[in-house]
């Protein structure tokens, strides 16, 4: 399918044209105020005018080929309009109808699954169904739906959303000018894949913007995200499914399995997507990266204001956002010195005082002082503007900002109001034309900037942009993670013979886990798996074992402590025996015939600093390793953090360094630190592990591993197959 003749078709035409408010009514006025008249055609075999354009009966009767269809009739027209179409050359088309995938039955599934058929045969790309169209602003053409005020749209932020209202709510924003505004409905023909994909390859789009409730095609996904990666080309994503509710109503809203929220978090941090929360995030996280002409070179943030109050807003929410104030050399001191007040303070973020900003010369000193200072990437102007002006100082200082922003070493800056009015758009337009966005009001203006900071400090050659993807997502294969509030959470003791039963014949022991891990390079001490209770004494003697942990070795019985199948501190042959005898009358007592391999002996490690590493296997987007404290605090304080195997070095210390708890392992308030290397170097091992056994792997819960200052040491691993 050739996704250009759905997206930038030649010739257009729509079935289903009227008069009337709704779908089709609706799109005909669109396409008659946005396009050109020679560029569609209107079919309606009762009219002989829409909207005082010829309409013509039938697809066949049209005067020259089209190559995409607009179809605003029910759902029983669409498979017979699509072929008499595809006689006539076309191959696109927008699908209005609803009652498919969408509304959970089984005619509705099967009349998709036709659909999708269909359109492969006649090689059509479809969008829809159950959408609202799109509008090309590139080409004018505007096959959409949805009626709006009419302005000037045409910019370089690229949209794709599985929801038409919210496409709808952007174009109303008066903020944000769109290169392309695509509604994908269901997304079965056509994906959300295929559209993001095309954004990407588009020269006229430099930021993409996009609403997604899941993916149907993670690989496509995955390699779509890379290639917006390596070309450096920003994507802004909105993802609902982050609550319980979130992804149930997801499902229910175009059929589409959210996933893992965690791993779509894992899956952005990998391939350096923005994540927002909420629509005014994402429109203007979009338009300003649309509108900056330079991007800063690093993270070192200055706000300029006119009072002592906005300031101390400035200063605050810098902190509540993780931005980072620097503190102007002492170059930028002086300079500043001499242009401010005697009574102005220097600082960052800087009170420049009103006055300055009635004198074109000195505010632009100002900007040009804090620009030049080394230590700073990016810059921010304190001003509300309001939509009917009353105080004259805009006018200076947009004039001092123009001349400013034409300079060689002008860094990146944007205004930030502290109060939400409507923007005076002949103003938003003049500073947008010299590269200066007007942002939202100041706590959102702060994320904003941000976000645009963590996307210029990527780095795509740190990161492993491989993706152990196995295929797209199976609907009966929905993650589990999206239940756990914390990942590997251990199960109750004493489970059903029936879950035990289950786990059998998928767990390995504790042993054979080990063992596997260790060819990985994971230290796990010196143990041997004892068959007899003769054998655990001589196995503790023949080890030289001076204290030793005795375990029931048994892929029954996965959380031996809670069950009294693990005894510590044994200092003697003899005690390893009577532990021995203990652990297997403890397994029989909880569990119905359990599978029992033997009793574990193993070297009772030095205690250190508790972390939990880990791997799940999420259906759609493959293994995702997991790190943080461990022992009983992975479930006490779920201070984890979470990447998509294969991983670099890179980013396993980013992992580490991400954790809450960073400080304890990093020696806080004079306590050892742990050896981040060597867990640095382990995580990226077991990511390695995880692609290459990718097709076998389920689960794995490595929990506690000691950290200690020098090396580490597995305690305890559960290894479970698919």
């Amino acid at each position: 399918m050739d996704i250009s003749k759905l997206l930038k078709p030649k010739k257009i035409a729509v079935i289903g044209a009227s008069e009337k408010e709704g779908f089709g009514g609706d799109t005909c006025r669109n396409i008659i105020r946005y396009m050109n008249p020679e560029d569609y055609y209107f079919i309606n075999p009762k009219r002989d005018q829409v909207q005082g354009v010829r309409c013509y009966p039938s697809i066949s009767d049209l005067p020259e080929p089209v190559e995409l269809l607009v179809i605003a009739t029910p759902m029983s027209t669409v498979e017979d309009f699509l072929r008499e179409g595809a006689k006539k050359g076309v191959r696109g088309a927008v699908v209005f109808a609803s009652g498919y995938g969408e509304v959970g039955t089984e005619e509705g599934a099967q009349a998709e699954l036709r659909l999708k058929a269909l359109c492969q045969e006649l090689d059509i790309a479809l969008m829809g169904p159950n959408c609202a169209g799109y509008a090309n602003y590139v080409d004018m053409i505007y096959p959409y739906a949805f009626i709006s005020n009419e302005r000037d749209r045409k910019g370089a932020v690229g949209v794709v959303s599985q929801s038409g209202q919210l496409v709808l709510s952007m174009m109303e924003a008066p903020s944000i000018r769109f290169s392309y505004a695509i509604s994908s409905g269901n997304g079965k023909i056509t994906t959300i894949e295929d559209y993001l994909d095309f954004l990407v390859d588009d020269e006229d789009t430099q930021v993409i913007a996009l609403y997604m409730e899941g993916s149907k095609q993670p690989a496509k996904l995955a390699a779509t995200l890379k290639k917006a990666a390596l070309r450096r080309k920003p994507i802004v994503v909105l993802k609902t499914g982050r609550s319980a509710k979130g992804q149930a109503l997801a499902a229910s809203h175009t059929g589409s399995l959210s996933g893992s929220d965690k791993v779509f978090d894992a899956l952005f941090d990998k391939f350096g997507v923005i994540r927002v929360d909420d629509l005014e995030e994402l429109i203007s996280t979009a338009q300003a990266l649309a509108v900056l002409k330079k991007l800063p070179e690093n993270n070192g943030f200055s706000s300029i204001s006119l009072s002592g109050g906005e300031t101390g807003i400035c200063a605050d929410l810098g902190q509540i956002t993780g931005l980072n104030y620097p503190d102007f050399s002492e170059k930028t001191v002086k300079a500043l010195e001499a242009i401010l007040p005697s009574y102005a303070t220097v600082n960052n973020p800087l009170d420049s005082t009103a006055s300055l900003s009635y004198d074109i010369d000195k505010f632009a000193s100002v900007c040009e002082a804090v620009m030049k200072d080394p230590a700073v990437g990016i810059v921010a102007i304190g001003y509300t503007l309001l939509e009917e002006i009353s105080d004259n100082a805009i006018y200076y200082m947009s004039e001092a900002l123009e001349r400013v922003m034409k300079e060689e070493w002008a860094k990146p800056c944007l205004m930030l109001p502290f109060a939400e009015n409507t923007r005076n758009r002949d103003y938003v337009k003049k500073l947008e034309c010299i590269g200066v966005p007007v942002l939202p009001t100041s706590l959102y203006a702060l994320k904003i900037i941000k976000n645009i900071l963590d996307f210029t400090g990527y780095r795509p050659e740190d990161h492993n942009l491989e993706v152990a993807i196995l295929g797209d997502l199976v609907p009966n294969q929905m993650s589990s993670l999206a239940e756990k509030a914390e990942l590997f959470k251990e199960e109750k003791a004493e489970p059903q013979p029936e879950e035990a039963a289950c786990r059998a014949s998928t767990a390995l022991t504790e042993s054979e886990s080990k063992i596997l891990i260790q060819e990985y390079g994971i230290d796990c001490g010196i143990f041997e798996v004892a068959r007899n209770r003769e054998e655990a004494g001589e196995i503790f003697t023949r080890l030289k074992l001076v204290k030793a942990v005795a375990k029931v070795d048994s892929p029954d019985i996965l959380h031996k402590s809670d069950v009294g199948c693990v005894i510590l501190n044994l200092d003697s042959p003899e005690k390893v025996m009577e532990a021995y005898d203990t652990i297997l009358k403890n397994a029989k007592t909880h569990f119905e015939n359990p599978d029992i391999r033997g009793v574990q002996i193993c070297s009772m490690a030095e205690k250190g600093t508790e972390v939990i590493l880990g791997v799940n296997n999420d259906p759609q987007f493959g293994p995702c390793v997991l790190v943080g404290l461990g022992g009983i605090f992975v479930e006490i304080f779920k201070d984890t953090s979470m990447a998509l195997a294969p991983i670099s070095r890179k980013e396993a210390d980013n992992m580490i360094r991400k954790l809450k708890s960073f400080r304890i392992l990093d020696g806080y308030r004079g306590a050892p630190k742990s050896d981040l290397d060597a867990l640095s170097d382990a995580i990226v091992r077991i990511s390695e592990m995880a692609a290459e056994r990718a097709k076998e792997l389920r689960e794995l819960d490595i929990n506690p591993i000691f950290v200690y200052e020098k090396g580490i040491c597995a305690v305890d691993a559960l290894y479970i197959k698919q």
